[in-house]
């Protein structure tokens, strides 16, 4: 099969960043209708049955008997956990802040290293997961203040350490099913655990405004079910650090769109903050490529 041009793998990449920086925004114009859950139980339906499409059209494989548990725990941790808590904390935060904070998920990566898979962790990554702290509290501080932020709010960083648990877990199954086969069954499993929260949804669909619905539908569609798909064809054919670096375009995406469809207004600690954190995760990434170089060098 012959490889995708740049250009094509440059428009799908940006085509990611920009699903999953309108997130915030969906998410913070979907809670004027809907409870938290309620809103992770329907956006999560809509890419359900999206998701379902698209693998009656291009198939999927069958999940091994073994690995059912195991996707079970992809879902909890990459749909029901992630989205329930980034869905209560942004109550607290705005839409810029909580697109900086979803961000911190490497610097959760290195603890959960550390203190769950026994890895011995260097001088370097522990600097840059307090060097990302930091950013985290120049965040907060710009955003509400730090003596005024709501704790619920910080569900968002829970909200980011479940991510970096539910990548830690993929990385082993990666190998055994197709990026499509691995984000429906996520999908359709953690929708399932959403719902809890199905009574009184449909009352509230009913009483939602129109452009409310449309915005969850577009949160459905695209950052839920079109980005994950797109997300697996760029890891596909571009490195896994070369991809990744691209995230780091979400915040400030996220934060031009929260200022331009809602009116937020961005503060200079909120942009230092954002500024700090992306240097700490980018600095993560960077170490294991400058160690190869070395060794390259050396060698």
């Amino acid at each position: 099969m012959n490889a995708p041009s740049p250009v094509k793998l440059t428009l799908v990449a940006a085509g990611v960043i920009l699903c999953w920086s309108y997130s915030p925004i969906g998410v913070h114009l979907g809670l004027h209708s809907y409870r938290p859950g309620q809103l992770a139980l329907l956006r999560f339906l809509i890419a359900s049955v999206f998701m379902g499409g698209i693998a009656l059209v291009a198939g999927i494989g069958r999940p091994h008997l073994r690995d059912a548990p195991w996707l079970c725990v992809l879902g909890f941790f990459g749909v029901f956990l992630h989205h329930t808590c980034l869905n209560y904390g942004q109550q607290w935060v705005t839409a810029a802040a909580s697109s900086v904070l979803a961000q911190s998920a490497p610097l959760f990566s290195v603890l959960i290293a550390f203190f769950c898979l026994k890895e011995r962790v260097g001088a370097w990554r522990w600097g840059c997961v307090l060097l990302g702290l930091i950013g985290v509290l120049v965040v907060i501080r710009g955003d509400h203040g730090v003596a005024d932020i709501d704790p619920h709010g910080l569900l968002i960083l829970l909200a980011a350490f479940s991510w970096s648990v539910y990548f830690a877990i993929q990385k082993h199954y990666a190998h055994r099913y197709s990026p499509l086969t691995m984000a429906c069954y996520m999908v359709w499993t953690g929708t399932l655990m959403l719902g809890v929260n199905l009574p009184g949804l449909p009352a509230a669909v009913a009483r939602a405004p129109l452009a409310d619905n449309m915005a969850v539908l577009v949160l459905g569609i695209f950052p839920s079910a079109l980005a994950y798909l797109g997300w697996g064809y760029v890891l596909k054919h571009v490195e896994v650090s070369r991809a990744t670096a691209a995230m780091y375009l979400i915040p400030p995406v996220a934060m031009g769109l929260a200022a331009t469809l809602l009116g937020e207004h961005i503060g200079l600690q909120v942009m230092l903050g954002a500024v700090i954190v992306l240097v700490s995760v980018a600095a993560i990434s960077l170490e294991g490529r400058w160690r190869r170089g070395v060794r390259c060098t050396a060698g």
